[in-house]
């Protein structure tokens, strides 16, 4: 595969990710405060969410041994399917919220506080993440791959770590659930 390095491709697409880095947070953190009335809560969703998590982190991992392998297309489909379960995820995480109240924590002393340091870097780190997977995206798409490359080497790990904590709070809440 040749590359083409066209950084002013790439710039079309930098409002794009602006937009969607402020607007998705901003608009999960509002729906957050609106509960639908008289709508049965969808409490199955949590352990499901938690699932597409899990596959998340193992299409990751996978994605990261077909570039090192050289079967970049596998890793294009896998990236792709990678974006595509972490918007599923997104949209579960809020419908669940939309219709149920938040679940607290049960466990008392040294486990709280690693409950929360391991939920506080999962959502930051969740956050900081969308522009970052956002344009390593946008360069791969526009063929700059040294660019997507050097990225990809941040991106990768931090998408990471959000897919897997986010499975360690559903394990480490799922006692408390209703």
């Amino acid at each position: 595969m040749s590359t083409i390095e066209n950084p002013s491709e790439e710039k079309k697409y930098n409002k794009w990710i602006v937009i969607l880095s402020i607007a998705i947070p901003v608009v999960v953190a509002v729906l957050f405060t609106v509960k639908i009335p008289n709508v049965e809560p969808l409490s199955f969703l949590p352990p499901i969410y938690a699932t597409i998590n899990a596959i998340t982190a193992l299409v990751l991992a996978t994605a990261l041994w077909a570039v090192k392998n050289r079967k970049l297309k596998l890793h294009e489909n896998l990236m792709k399917f990678a974006i595509a379960l972490s918007v599923a995820f997104l949209g579960m995480y809020v419908a669940y919220h939309m219709t149920s109240e938040s679940t607290k924590f049960g466990g008392e002393g040294a486990i709280k506080y690693v409950y929360y340091f391991i939920l506080l870097t999962h959502i930051l780190l969740s956050i900081v993440v969308i522009p970052f997977v956002l344009i390593t995206y946008v360069r791969a798409i526009t063929n700059n791959f040294e660019r997507h490359k050097k990225i990809a080497r941040i991106t990768f790990p931090i998408w990471l770590y959000v897919a897997i904590t986010g499975v360690i709070v559903y394990i480490m809440i799922s006692p408390y659930y209703a």
